[in-house]
């Protein structure tokens, strides 16, 4: 977030208790007046009912707090924007007739209730932000690991700090990224001591079933499908039947969207495309990934599978390493919503897949995310055989090296071999990797 003057209002885009709030909070320091509103309050939602203009909203506004504008810089935060439907659409009055103002929305459910009332925000008078669970990079913040979180940010790394990013990356796998877990970590370093916490967040997500449904049968499918996805992400799956049920594909695939709009889970769709730009096959079964892998950990009973570990591929059939990668990969980018996706060959005689495909610049660089050895990654050769470059990654419990590799049919091509914690890093460490 910025104080550009060209700004538009900021929507923040986020599961529940992702920090949305308090990012703003901590944003507002560099106000002279900070003005939070509530729209789950009855009486502050009920100021945009008024039929008032955007002068007269403000004052209003102002007058319900109790004070008065002040001459210098104002930060209007709207909170939980979709329970008014006349808010969203007064925020392209904000954008056109007080640019004085700097205004945040936010809200929890906002694609889910948006979709519901048929409301929409005012195109290209607003800018998204999306807001993800801690990063790596932002949990060596949090904990005050100064040291490590320069080396992690040097490029190339030096191999000297590797045993202590590998220890730290291992403890932010098993904590997750949601704020208030890893706030509570940092304070106690006592992974027992979250379980009410962890509880609490599944406790709220369960309770918000009734705004996603629609109706009673809905309901149960979703509160189904959250307490399944734990055990399920990371993998492929089938909406027929998922989590060992009997429901039907149509379903849970409505719940499994559902949950999507509120930023709850992911579906990454396969593509079979060599060249950019990647286009998803929705006609394939997609891969499931969940808000946070802390959470995974606990709902699936696997945090005591962390201690004295020395390969997080040894986890949950390496499902859980694949699935922080993928949780990294997400928050790459809060600009974009755009979904990462994996690679796939499915044919009767040959089926090939690569964990991750990833665009950079004119390029589609596959990502492996494997412990072996570079000359059984079949997947990987069979893909760099179609492409025209020779570039490609593999994310691994080892430390980093550049290696020259054949394919079975005798192509030779790069791989960058990164430790998986670098995988926050993967852009900058693939522009050291091709322009050198």
């Amino acid at each position: 977030m910025s104080l550009d003057k060209n700004r538009k209002p900021l929507i923040l885009r986020g599961a529940r208790q992702v920090g949305k709030t308090t990012i703003v909070e901590m944003f507002s320091k560099n106000f002279d007046q900070y003005i939070y509103l509530n729209l789950e309050k009855k009486e502050e939602s009920e100021l945009f009912d008024k039929n008032l203009n955007i002068h007269e909203l403000m004052q209003a506004i102002f007058l319900n707090k109790n004070t008065v504008p002040s001459n210098g810089k104002i930060l209007l935060f709207i909170d939980e924007i979709q329970n008014s439907q006349n808010a969203v659409a007064m925020i392209r009055y904000f954008y056109e007739e007080a640019k004085q103002l700097y205004i945040i929305a936010a809200g929890s459910l906002l694609e889910t209730m948006i979709g519901k009332k048929q409301i929409s925000f005012p195109v290209g008078r607003v800018q998204f932000l999306f807001m993800y669970p801690l990063t790596f990079n932002e949990f060596l913040i949090a904990t005050e690991e100064k040291q490590a979180l320069t080396f992690y940010n040097e490029i190339p790394f030096q191999n000297l700090a590797y045993s202590k990013l590998l220890k730290l990356f291992h403890q932010y796998t098993l904590v997750g990224g949601m704020p208030e877990i890893v706030a509570n970590w940092i304070d106690k370093r006592d992974i027992v001591s979250l379980t009410p916490l962890f509880q609490g967040l599944l406790t709220s997500y369960l309770d918000d079933v009734s705004k996603y449904a629609r109706n009673h049968t809905m309901r149960e499918t979703i509160r189904h499908t959250i307490e399944s996805t734990p055990l399920e992400a990371g993998k492929r799956i089938k909406f027929q039947g998922f989590g060992s049920s009997n429901y039907k594909s149509r379903e849970i695939s409505e719940a499994l969207k559902t949950l999507e709009k509120a930023m709850l889970v992911y579906l990454l769709y396969p593509s079979t495309n060599i060249l950019p730009p990647i286009i998803n096959d929705k006609k394939k079964s997609p891969r499931l990934q969940f808000l946070d892998t802390g959470l995974i950990n606990f709902l699936a009973g696997l945090q005591s599978g962390y201690f004295q570990i020395e390969n997080l591929d040894s986890i949950f059939k390496g499902r859980i390493l694949e699935h922080i990668i993928g949780q990294e990969l997400l928050a790459i980018d809060p600009l974009r919503s755009q979904k990462i996706s994996f690679w796939v060959r499915e044919k009767k005689q040959s089926q090939a897949e690569i964990d991750f495909i990833i665009q950079y610049k004119d390029l589609l660089i596959p990502v492996e995310v494997k412990a072996g050895k570079e000359g059984k990654l079949k997947s990987l050769h069979l893909f760099m055989d179609k492409v025209e470059h020779k570039y490609a990654v593999r994310f691994y419990a080892g430390k980093l090296s550049k290696q020259a590799v054949k394919t079975n049919s005798g192509k030779e091509f790069m791989l960058l071999n990164l430790p998986y914690f670098l995988v926050g890093r993967i852009f900058h460490y693939l522009e050291w990797f091709i322009e050198e």
